[in-house]
């Protein structure tokens, strides 16, 4: 009787390791090939809704929009070299270039953006120079 509850419990504990390790996403390389966090370059604090765009060989493949916990990720990337624009109204654009996915590894991108302090102004389409 002994051997066959022994042998119960090893099946059992087996058969949930086996069920624990498919939900693993670093193992069935059903992961996130990029991914990261947006904050304010000076309080340190998550920026929501900054829109992040891959762009592969100057083609746009995906469009992200940052979480209220500033996290972005980006999933079924083809391998290659690519192109990241983070944007968002009233902050500076950023844009990080050359950066290799491979297939089957991850890759962290942390952005820290800052306020556009500098209003861009437009001449007035009623200023002619030289006229007074």
């Amino acid at each position: 009787m002994k051997p066959k509850i022994i042998f119960l419990l090893l099946a059992f504990f087996g058969f949930a390791k086996a069920n624990a390790t498919q939900d693993d996403p670093g193992i069935n390389g059903k992961k996130d090939e990029l991914n990261g966090v947006v904050i304010h370059a000076d309080t340190k604090k998550p920026l929501k809704d900054v829109t992040v765009t891959a762009y592969l060989v100057t083609k746009k493949e995906k469009v992200q929009v940052t979480e209220e916990d500033g996290s972005f990720a980006f999933d079924e990337l083809k391998p290659g070299t690519y192109k990241f624009v983070f944007e968002k109204a009233g902050y500076k654009k950023i844009t990080k270039e050359k950066v290799v996915i491979k297939t089957d590894e991850a890759f962290q991108l942390n952005i820290e953006m800052l306020e556009n302090s500098e209003f861009e102004i437009m001449p007035s389409p009623f200023y002619f120079s030289g006229v007074r």
